[in-house]
């Protein structure tokens, strides 16, 4: 039976036919999905009782009818560690670490990305100044990027970075100066120059692993504006560059935004995946730059806040990575 909090409560009644009367060797034959060594540390840690009283010897003779109480803690998960993995450090002092993120780098450990993260890289690089701001899993991160969308990200070193800066990112330049802005290839040309999508993001009503414009959602608001435009071999509009800047931060919200106005990202498979029959209207040199691109065509290009100590202002850019050059090359080519 569960007991409150977080542990399971397991009960063995020794029956005498477990092939040895120590304590560990019971539990052993009786619990299988257990291992030894890890029942061999809970005896240790206190938390096998027998009539109330912690055991605390794996070779303890049990009696055949007593009852053995064992007390599983949930398995904590493992702690993120350093790993030697290059970054791209824009700007770097005692209190905040910017870099420019490159594809295919996940933020922090989850289910199926355990290393290899940005957060193993900057354990790694930063030492154990970063150990526990925020939270172990996700020390000093107060905001994300998608795995494949690049660009610049910001991280504190210590709490007090930490502390301002999650303030100006819950406020996103409502009050204060802080700026995101990202360049955004999306297909079609929308009919006017700048606008706003203001329309509230929850999880996808069936497919959990997808955000979607829900009423009852969170407040998502994202401003965008025409940089370029780009026909497709046709002479007809098919693409534009835009330059997005958010008011909130919800998960995806830019990818999720633009395929609400009919305007989803190029090579985003997860929103605009009715949209791939278009790369047909592109011209050859195109097509392969999309294809070679395997990823949204998003980029964190702009990053503006104010320093943790000092309140300066500090404006960075970051410009398109060689992926994107290339397909905006391609674009403008046309043919």
């Amino acid at each position: 039976m569960e007991s409150p909090g977080s542990a399971q409560r397991l009960e063995v009644v020794v029956e005498g036919d477990e092939g040895s009367a120590r304590l560990d060797r019971v539990l052993a034959a009786r619990l299988p999905d257990l291992s030894r060594s890890r029942l061999k540390t809970l005896i240790l840690a206190g938390a096998v009782s027998l009539k109330a009283t912690p055991v605390r010897d794996p070779a303890y003779h049990v009696a055949s009818g007593d009852t053995i109480t064992i007390e599983v803690p949930e398995a904590a998960p493992a702690e993120p560690k350093g790993e030697k993995i290059a970054l791209d450090i824009v700007f770097e002092d005692d209190d905040i670490i910017v870099i420019n993120k490159p594809k295919g780098l996940v933020v922090h450990p989850a289910a199926g990305h355990e290393t290899g993260t940005l957060v193993n890289a900057l354990i790694a690089h930063c030492g154990a100044s970063l150990s526990g701001i925020g939270g172990v899993r996700r020390p000093g991160i107060v905001h994300r990027l998608d795995k494949d969308t690049t660009g610049l990200m910001v991280v504190a070193k210590n709490d007090m970075a930490h502390a301002s800066l999650s303030a100006q990112f819950a406020d996103h330049g409502r009050t204060g100066e802080m700026r995101r802005g990202y360049m955004a290839f999306a297909w079609g040309v929308p009919g006017r120059h700048r606008g706003t999508v203001d329309a509230p993001i929850d999880r996808h009503p069936h497919a959990r692993e997808k955000m979607a414009v829900r009423q009852g959602g969170r407040e998502a608001v994202t401003h965008w504006e025409i940089l370029e435009s780009f026909t497709g071999r046709d002479g007809k509009p098919i693409a534009t560059l835009l330059a997005c800047e958010l008011e909130t931060g919800r998960t995806h919200q830019i990818r999720v935004h633009l395929a609400h106005i009919g305007h989803p990202l190029m090579g985003d498979a997860v929103y605009g995946p009715h949209f791939k029959t278009k790369a047909n209207q592109l011209g050859p040199e195109s097509q392969a730059a999309l294809a070679a691109l395997g990823r949204q065509a998003l980029h964190a290009y702009l990053l503006v806040l104010e320093h943790p100590r000092s309140g300066e202002l500090l404006h960075w850019e970051a410009p398109l990575p060689e992926d994107l050059l290339l397909l905006q090359s391609a674009l403008k080519a046309a043919l």
